[in-house]
């Protein structure tokens, strides 16, 4: 069997890296303008929530194919429906059509970040890991750095369509790498996938997410937990579960998904709706707030890198302990300070603060699940922390989305259409001056609320840092020999 190119595999990989990075912070800072084109404001976290749905439920089950049939041809299926899904998105004329193309491509994502974590996870030892995990942050936070920028100029320049063909190149130059540079070898045997899990797990969660979005009433919140009671029970007695309950009862796994559902929704909450605030009520433009979120994607990378090279020596404790801790005290200041008129400068700041944070602890949280189990749950292990990141992210942008709908939704005599000329490149002067102050005001309102519902979050994920157990950092396993 052939062997590995591990410098040419991971510039591959990172390419797809960079790919969903660009894509996250393009389609965040782009959003007001396509609601302003587009229409449809009750949709606009649904355009998110689409997205992270389909990935969240998605990534334990790509998760447990990879070990069961191997990494690579599950990155290549994520990519190709990743990329259909993006061409989709960019030839959208209404924003039913931009949600369903956003949930395709996040069913394509589902495998991509994921299986990209995990192949270096096989690549490189514990040392070697650390390193490389923090130049993968360096160059996910790289592409978001630029991904703003550019999303800005081309809506300014072009049409936001052409924001999602972006994917096309760098798809491809990943799927080429993938195909030519990395061989795995895998233990072939029968397998049962948990069809019965996939199913509770998926149903569980869109009704969760429905229910916490305000789209149905609170019964919903009843169903889903008896869904996923039913899934946790199903997995239990399955014989290849599809998210192994017995893998939470490691104190380092369970401790990181919950600190990886708490973050996760701080984050996405913020790259969602901290945008929309510069547009909305500051009076921004799409570059304007693309400039406020790229401080975030910049304090990232460097702190990644700086977590990568710290880990060895000092451990994952101190590193986690840190990071979720300056996220936490970033997110308050957000919530104190974020009003009408603040400049952008100090948003920019408080985002640098944010992704500085992140960058230190969620490397951490994923070498330290990765160190703690065998190759063959390394795949599922490292879906696990992406589902709880991810499922934490939807549920706080589609429930704040509601909020924030409900607050525009108070203003009594709005005509149809008032609140999305409020998003769109005139920023409602069209508008009455009464009902345009009135929407306004609703809307800052609702934006505040959101903003103090995220700093709970980072401190609940701060408090359950302080309780992370003293983790070895001595590699429990090689990279797996068909590498």
């Amino acid at each position: 069997m052939k062997k590995t190119n591990r410098p040419l595999t991971l510039a591959s990989l990172l390419l797809c890296l960079f790919l969903a990075a660009l894509e996250m912070t393009v389609v965040s800072t782009a959003m007001p303008t396509v609601v302003g084109d587009l229409g449809g404001i009750d949709l606009y976290a649904w355009v998110f929530t689409g997205y992270l749905l389909a990935s969240t439920v998605m990534v334990p089950i790509f998760g447990k194919l990879a070990d069961l049939y191997g990494r690579k041809p599950m990155l290549l299926f994520g990519i190709g429906v990743f990329l259909v899904a993006s061409v989709g998105c960019a030839l959208s004329q209404e924003m039913w059509q931009l949600v369903l193309f956003r949930a395709l491509q996040g069913f394509g994502a589902g495998a991509m970040q994921p299986m990209v974590l995990t192949i270096v996870g096989d690549l490189y030892t514990l040392e070697e890991r650390a390193k490389v995990q923090g130049f993968v942050g360096a160059i996910w936070g790289f592409a978001g750095l630029v991904g703003p920028l550019v999303g800005g100029f081309i809506v300014h320049w072009l049409s936001w369509h052409w924001i999602f063909l972006l994917n096309v190149p760098f798809g491809l130059l990943s799927v080429v790498g993938v195909t030519l540079f990395l061989h795995e070898s895998v233990e072939r045997k029968d397998h049962a996938l948990d069809m019965a899990g996939a199913g509770l797990l998926s149903s569980g969660i869109l009704v969760l997410l429905a229910g916490a979005s305000g789209n149905v009433g609170a019964w919903s919140i009843a169903v889903a937990a008896l869904l996923l009671a039913a899934f946790v029970w199903v997995e239990g007695r399955a014989a290849e579960p599809l998210l192994p309950i017995d893998l939470f009862r490691d104190r380092v796994i369970g401790l990181s998904s919950l600190a990886g559902a708490l973050v996760g929704a701080a984050m996405m909450a913020t790259v969602t709706y901290v945008p929309l605030f510069v547009q909305a009520i500051l009076g921004g433009s799409a570059t304007d707030a693309g400039r406020a979120i790229t401080p975030m994607v910049l304090g990232w990378p460097i702190a990644s890198t700086l977590s990568g090279r710290l880990i060895p020596r000092f451990g994952f404790r101190p590193m986690i302990r840190a990071g979720l801790t300056i996220t936490a005290g970033s997110a308050v200041a957000v919530a104190l300070l974020l009003e009408p008129g603040v400049p952008l400068l100090l948003v920019g700041a408080l985002m640098f603060a944010f992704g500085t944070g992140m960058g230190l602890a969620n490397t951490a949280l994923l070498l330290a699940v990765q160190t703690s189990v065998s190759w063959q749950r390394r795949g599922v292990a490292t879906a696990s922390t992406m589902f709880f990141r991810t499922i934490g992210g939807a549920l706080a942008v589609g429930a704040l989305g509601g909020l924030v709908a409900a607050s525009l939704a108070s203003q009594p005599g709005v005509p149809p259409g008032a609140a999305d000329a409020l998003l769109g490149p005139e920023h409602g002067k069209s508008l009455p001056a009464e009902l345009l102050r009135g929407l306004s005001t609703a809307l800052a309102s609702g934006l505040h609320t959101s903003f103090v519902v995220i700093a709970g979050l980072a401190l609940f994920a701060m408090v359950t840092g302080l309780l992370f157990p003293r983790a070895e950092t001595a590699d429990s396993t090689v990279a797996h020999p068909g590498t």
